[in-house]
């Protein structure tokens, strides 16, 4: 297999990404770091041609006066993990500068709140949505809790907090071909293990649609003023 269909992987974790570089076969490289960012190095492999699809757990098209579709059909594809799915605000809620001020703005535009935990990942929400209209590759969402459950041909029961669900999460991720290297360097002294096994699956459905064999939540993605394909893929 070439180097052009590699897929990467990206989750959020402490202080920053997560990313498992994957050929299909196996994992060709670990590209999160918490000290550099990850959206540069993964620039500076697409320039190489090392990566052909960049997917990534966090939102991509945001909404301008209503809740995304995505976010409704990703909580009824996991069941009982449904709460970690996010619901995504608003741009203009997003770019705001404190959670208290988006939350008034997301209420008198749509009616509904939404999380501190959403808020949270604004910064990181924000660079996404930079380098989306920056890069050369596709670029697509993926909710990890949402791959699990289509690998495990049914959603989850436990956390990937417990000791039962990371078991259950590393066997799916070894069943489905995707063997993590025993040592990652600084990212395995500073992100999670489940971080590292969401990036996995993150790149497991970057694969899929790589391959054609992705569907997307909802069908066809909606599209908001940012032009953007608002959807998750699994």
């Amino acid at each position: 297999m070439t180097t052009e269909n590699w897929v990467l992987g990206l989750d959020v974790c402490p202080g920053g990404w997560a990313g498992i570089c994957w050929s299909g076969t196996k994992v060709v490289g670990v590209f999160g770091t918490t000290v550099v960012s990850v959206i540069e190095r993964a620039s500076t492999a697409i320039e190489n041609g090392s990566i052909a699809i960049i997917g990534v757990d966090m939102f991509i098209g945001l909404p301008d006066k209503s809740v995304r579709q995505a976010d409704a059909l990703a909580r009824l594809a996991i069941g009982p993990r449904r709460s970690s799915v996010f619901t995504a605000p608003i741009r203009t809620a997003l770019e705001a500068a404190t959670y208290a001020e988006a939350l008034a703005i997301n209420r008198e535009i749509t009616g509904r709140g939404f999380s501190a935990q959403a808020f949270a990942m604004r910064k990181k929400a924000l660079e996404i949505d930079h380098f989306i209209h920056n890069v050369k590759v596709p670029l697509i969402e993926v909710h990890p809790e949402v791959t699990f459950a289509e690998m495990n041909r049914e959603p989850l029961l436990f956390s990937k907090k417990t000791s039962p669900g990371l078991d259950l999460r590393r066997q799916l991720i070894r069943d489905h071909h995707l063997q993590i290297p025993a040592s990652l360097g600084a990212l395995g002294e500073r992100a999670n293990p489940d971080d590292i096994l969401d990036a996995a699956a993150v790149a497991w459905t970057a694969m899929r649609f790589h391959r054609g064999t992705a569907k997307s939540l909802p069908s066809p993605p909606e599209v908001f003023s940012d032009g953007l394909r608002a959807a998750i893929w699994v």
